[in-house]
This record gives C-alpha cells, structure tokens and sequence, in this order.
C-alpha cells in the first residue's frame, strides 16, 4: 500500500513494445535465486557476458551491489530482506520495462517474495532460476568466509544455517553449479532463453 497522496500514472509514447522492437529482443527478468556460495552472482556475470557478445542489451542487479546504495538502509531481518527484494523488483520491472535483459543476483531465500516479484511482472516476464548447490559445497566454497561466521554464532539469522532456504517449487530453470561446469551453466542459460524466444522479438 502506497503512502504517497495526489500521485497520477503518466504514461509515455514509447511503450516496452517499442523498445524491445528497438533493440531487437525481448525483454525479462532473470532471476537468480540460491544459497550463498551457490554461485549465483557467478553465473550471472558470464551470463550477462555472453549476452553482450551476442548484442543483447542488459544490465545486472546483485544483491551485494544494490546493498552499498539503493537499500543500504536495509539489514537481514525477515521484514528487511522482503523490502529488499520487493524494490529490487520494482527497479528490475522498470528495467525490463525499458526494453532490457535484466540479471539479478540474490539469496532471496523465502518463496512468497519471489512469487511477489513474479506477479508484479507480464506473464512470461519473469524467469526463475534456480541455482542449485549442495549446502556442504556452498560451505566448502565460502568465498566471502560467512559460513564459518554463522557457524561460530557471530552471524545470526543466516540462511542455510539458522534461517531457512525455500526452494522454487516450479522455477522456469535449474542449474546445478556442484554437477556442472560454469560454461555448462551459462550456456544452459543462454539456451533456455534462445529456446523460449527471448532473444527475437
């Protein structure tokens, strides 16, 4: 619910249709959801790589990114990680909006945010990836060494150990970083959205 008052939608000429013919592919959101460690932000990067070699116009929203500015006000409670999510998919509608690819990288741990994210969306707008690695893996990685935090009680409420991880029930795509190759991922990625059409208008 909106706290502003006297505020009116103004609508453009240039509607996403326009854009998305401008630039000669559709435009989505790819959401990149997982654990720590899972390698979403990994994935990402070389996913948006690829996509630039092949003249798709995108931009990329990770979560510890959007963190140093945009929602910089916001720690890791339930109700501050739901804010988080709820206007990180708020800034990548309005990307996919104008006419862009957009990657976004983050835990996103509870179902109930992403299907928020999903219907604020056009159908088909919103495609969930689901990056799948073993808990055990993602700790072995630790590349930002908050496993062994949360493990030694200086990090409370962390996902995977003392707050829980809800996995898509039905994402658009799977990939399993601990069974596969960052190339293989990437490029299932890709696939998916030259399969499905995305990358045509």
């Amino acid at each position: 619910m909106t706290k502003s008052e006297n505020i009116v939608w103004h609508d453009s000429k240039v509607t996403q249709e326009h854009r998305m013919k401008l630039n000669g592919h559709k435009s989505a959101v790819l959401w990149f959801t997982g654990l720590s460690g899972a390698g979403k932000s990994t994935v990402s990067v070389e996913v948006e790589k690829e996509l630039y070699n092949l003249g798709v116009h995108t931009y990329r929203l990770d979560g510890d990114n959007v963190r140093h500015g945009l929602n910089n006000n916001l720690g890791f409670s339930a109700e501050d990680r739901a804010e988080n999510i709820r206007r990180v998919g708020e800034v990548a509608k309005l990307m996919s909006d104008a006419g862009l690819l957009t990657l976004t990288a983050f835990i996103s741990p509870y179902r109930e945010d992403r299907d928020k994210v999903r219907e604020i969306m056009n159908e088909g707008e919103f495609i969930e990836v689901f990056v799948k690695c073993d808990l055990d893996v993602c700790e072995s990685r630790d590349p930002k060494g908050l496993y062994k935090k949360a493990r030694a009680g200086e990090i409370k409420g962390f996902t995977g150990i003392d707050d829980p991880y809800e996995e898509p029930n039905n994402p658009e795509l799977v990939i399993e970083t601990d069974k596969n190759s960052l190339e293989e991922c990437v490029q299932q990625v890709v696939k998916h959205l030259k399969d499905k059409g995305y990358l045509e208008v």
